[in-house]
């Protein structure tokens, strides 16, 4: 599966190269952030990765439903920059992490 990974970092694309070993996704990574100007550089991807000032609005899902896009998936507990409704109505699913380890953030 073809994922692009906005908003990315070093550290970020480190990670998730080695966690992505077993699997053989097409991991793409990018450093700007999603929002309505570069979500058309998920065309191709089946998913979307996406941090906490990503913007996931109803016109960037827009977009990316257009693209072929059918999966968000945040690299947070936190989901409020996310349309819910709008993804819901274009069929593109969100999926977050569920909660942090109390000893993994400051």
């Amino acid at each position: 599966m073809r994922v692009t990974i906005f908003g990315t970092k070093g550290y970020d694309r480190r990670f998730l190269s080695e966690a992505n070993a077993a699997h053989a996704h097409d991991l793409v990574f990018l450093e700007p952030r999603l929002d309505l100007t570069t979500a058309p550089l998920a065309k191709g991807s089946a998913a979307v990765c996406v941090f906490v000032n990503d913007r996931v609005d109803a016109d960037v899902l827009t977009a990316l439903a257009e693209a072929g896009v059918a999966l968000v998936a945040l690299r947070c507990a936190g989901f409020n920059n996310v349309d819910l409704s709008a993804a819901a109505r274009l069929g593109v699913d969100v999926v977050r992490v569920p909660a942090y380890l109390p000893h993994a953030v400051a």
